[in-house]
């Protein structure tokens, strides 16, 4: 999971994005106010602040910088740029793939030798 935190006037906002699952979540506050299925390489999320006003999250990796980004916009102007580095998304992946791997293994296992 990455996350994404920041203070925006008397909010704090954060965006959540699973590198496992392709699920992504903004939340205003600690309340849910965004959530999708992303498996892409970007993605957009508008949300209302509680002041009212409307803030845009745009997530990306950077082609040059191979970077997770994260923009926000407020009033389509831009507030914020945070990143983090792209080894956290692998390392994250490789993980799960290991432990599909393993339980691959022990279903087969399963099968090849019954009790």
């Amino acid at each position: 999971m990455v996350s994404f935190k920041y203070e925006l006037n008397q909010d704090s906002v954060e965006l959540q994005a699973s590198d496992w699952f392709g699920i992504e979540r903004v939340f205003v506050n600690g309340q849910m106010v965004s959530r999708k299925f992303n498996f892409g390489p970007n993605s957009v999320h508008k949300v209302q602040l509680n002041d009212g006003h409307q803030c845009s999250f745009k997530l990306f990796i950077d082609p040059q910088t191979d970077e997770l980004t994260c923009r926000i916009y407020k009033h389509n102007q831009l507030i914020t740029s945070l990143k983090q580095g792209k080894n956290s998304l692998i390392q994250g992946q490789r993980l799960l793939q290991q432990g599909l791997l393993l339980g691959s293994s022990l279903v087969l296992l399963a099968v090849l030798f019954p009790f």
